[in-house]
């Protein structure tokens, strides 16, 4: 692993950001895949938010690091205004595509890392981070919120229920793992670098420093299957940042040929019955300036 590698994971850990520009690689690619790849939240989380926030159809949502805006079009409906931010060109234009097919007109898109994002103070009622939160300078992004949110606005992360592992229908999560190590590596990539010790999960910590009140954590049950097809895995696997299309080169064909072959070798009448994951939720609070 390189110097310059172990260097950035090292102040990455101390809650650093991994790039000091976005890299433009990350998640090259992913946009056509993530909405059929990744599982969806559990049903009713809007409602349990919009409940438990008391959001009523006004102020302003932030969606931060939001993909094709999978929260941001669920949440839209409680609130007068969305922001919905990603670097991803082809993220957006995604977004923007399917927000017009489901008739929502309420969201503004931007393309830009969430660090250069100008809110003016108080501007904003409810932050929102899908997952996304450990890809960004946390502390500067954090800053940054305490200031455009309003007092007593809400800063909401959003991640599936890492602690229980629904049940997954039988694909070879193992065995994926292992054929994508065969073709990329051992060491876990990430854009043009490589991540030997994963992604943070020091959100508390950055928020607790930043003097946001929490965090209190919701969780919103999932319950059920969702049946996922063959090209229903595949897409999930070309949507992560570790595996997207373009990291695999001239190699792509081969690998996608072997993924499908060993998807089908274990799939049950074309697909796999694949538990609907819990939804974690956890909330911060804005306070007054001290």
């Amino acid at each position: 692993m390189p110097d310059q590698d172990i260097a950035r994971e090292r102040e990455h850990a101390r809650g650093r950001p991994l790039f000091e520009e976005w890299d433009d690689h990350l998640f090259k690619g992913a946009a056509e895949h993530y909405e059929r790849g990744r599982l969806p939240y559990a049903d009713g989380l809007a409602d349990v938010l919009a409940a438990e926030l008391a959001l009523d159809g006004t102020g302003t949502l932030a969606d931060l690091g939001c993909g094709p805006g999978t929260l941001a079009r669920l949440l839209a409906g409680h609130f007068a205004r969305t922001v919905a931010v990603d670097p991803d060109p082809d993220m957006i234009e995604r977004g923007r595509e399917l927000a017009a097919t489901a008739g929502i007109t309420t969201i503004t898109w931007l393309t830009r890392p969430a660090e250069r994002v100008s809110f003016e103070d108080g501007e904003i009622d409810m932050a929102v981070f899908g997952q996304s939160f450990h890809w960004m300078d946390r502390a500067r992004v954090a800053r940054d919120l305490r200031r455009a949110l309003r007092t007593g606005g809400h800063l909401v992360h959003i991640a599936d229920v890492k602690t229980e592992r629904p049940t997954d229908g039988g694909i070879p999560r193992t065995e994926i793992d292992a054929l994508v190590r065969e073709y990329l590596g051992e060491v876990r990539r990430a854009g043009r670098t490589l991540l030997r010790q994963g992604t943070p999960g020091d959100e508390e910590e950055v928020l607790a420093r930043t003097r946001f009140v929490g965090p209190r954590r919701i969780v919103v049950k999932g319950g059920g299957t969702l049946h996922r097809t063959v090209d229903d895995v595949v897409a999930e696997q070309y949507s992560m940042s570790f595996s997207v299309p373009h990291l695999f080169g001239e190699a792509l064909p081969e690998f996608d040929a072997r993924l499908r072959e060993l998807l089908a070798r274990h799939a049950v009448d074309g697909g796999f019955e694949v538990g609907r994951p819990d939804t974690d939720v956890r909330v911060w609070t804005n306070p007054p300036p001290a």
